[in-house]
């Protein structure tokens, strides 16, 4: 089969490329800069690896920018299968306008550039939209912006071809996930985790994994245009999420849960502890003012895929970190 894949510089598209290339796949690798693209297909944590070198030698890597539309055509002629794994985490670019804008108009590009290339399936891989509660008078929690664009790109992809895909997830637990390298950064750096009111709200981290089982089964699942969540087995809160990394990393850190999130404040500690961008940090804690949670558990069975515990997950991330960096709490 032939499949495309954006985003293919990233941690899930790295990933997903070498996993498609081994099963025999003919693979494009889409980036806006070749060289970093040939750079995270070969390397992983710093180590150069057989897999990823033999994937670098057979899959054609494409410049492409799906915002501006150059290099879509190419990239999509023939293609039978098109990922789309771009998401807009960086800082604004003024002639770019914020990332909700830039969110939604490379979506409608690689949407209206896919249509035309006559794409059978779109598989996106985005984020679990939380359902929170929200009193008459429109106050109360509201979902995140990013978190709100993460469901308008779904519903563009959605609409643009008749058997795409949406899997929706939420922590990602890899060596490479920002998400779980800032949760372990913290463990590392805090000798006692001071946490905010979103301790006690709970989500489903699942293992990379895991995630890319269930992207490389979407390809080819009989399954009609929809959405489906993906997550680990156990839900756990962010607090215990934490305290469970501190103790696969054999260190002790009390915990201390305090009653008010002051996310501007805290993001910005945590990101400078962690040192991490801290308009990612923000980003990342704005859609922390309750549960998210999967709405049901269905797509493991769905897509054929057995899932790993939190704890298998966080050992094998860590191991893979280990190989290229040292863990400073150890």
């Amino acid at each position: 089969m032939r499949i495309l894949v954006t985003g293919a510089s990233g941690f899930v598209g790295s990933l997903l490329v070498r996993r498609l290339h081994a099963d025999g796949h003919a693979v494009l690798a889409l980036g806006r800069d070749r060289e970093r693209v040939r750079l995270a297909l070969t390397q992983e944590r710093g180590e150069t690896n057989g897999a990823g070198r033999a994937a670098a030698a057979d899959v054609q890597v494409m410049r492409g920018d799906a915002l501006t539309g150059e290099g879509l055509a190419d990239a999509l002629e023939g293609v039978q299968v098109a990922y789309y794994l771009i998401h807009s985490m960086e800082r604004a670019r003024p002639e770019c306008g914020g990332f909700e804008q830039r969110d939604r108009v490379a979506a409608e590009t690689f949407a209206s550039a896919a249509r035309r290339a006559g794409v059978a399936r779109i598989v996106y891989l985005g984020g679990i939209a939380p359902h929170w509660d929200v009193r008459p008078d429109g106050a109360g929690a509201r979902a995140s912006r990013h978190l709100a664009s993460r469901e308008t790109v779904e519903q563009i992809l959605l609409a643009a071809v008749p058997d795409a895909l949406a899997l929706r997830a939420s922590i990602v637990i890899g060596a490479r996930s920002r998400s779980f390298r800032l949760l372990v950064h913290l463990v590392e750096r805090m000798p006692v985790l001071t946490l905010p009111a979103w301790h006690r709200f709970a989500t489903a981290p699942i293992d990379e994994r895991d995630v890319i089982e269930m992207l490389v089964a979407a390809a080819t699942a009989q399954l009609p245009r929809r959405s489906l969540d993906v997550g680990g087995p156990q839900a756990l809160t962010y607090g215990q999420m934490l305290t469970r990394i501190a103790e696969l990393m054999l260190v002790n850190r009390p915990a201390v849960g305090l009653r008010v999130n002051l996310t501007g404040l805290t993001a910005r500690v945590a990101a400078a502890i962690a040192g991490e961008d801290p308009e990612l940090v923000v980003a990342l804690m704005e859609g922390l003012q309750g549960d998210i949670l999967p709405a049901d558990d269905r797509a493991a069975e769905l897509l054929g895929v057995s899932l790993h515990s939190f704890d298998s997950a966080v050992e094998h991330a860590l191991r893979e970190w280990e190989e290229s960096e040292p863990l400073a709490a150890r």
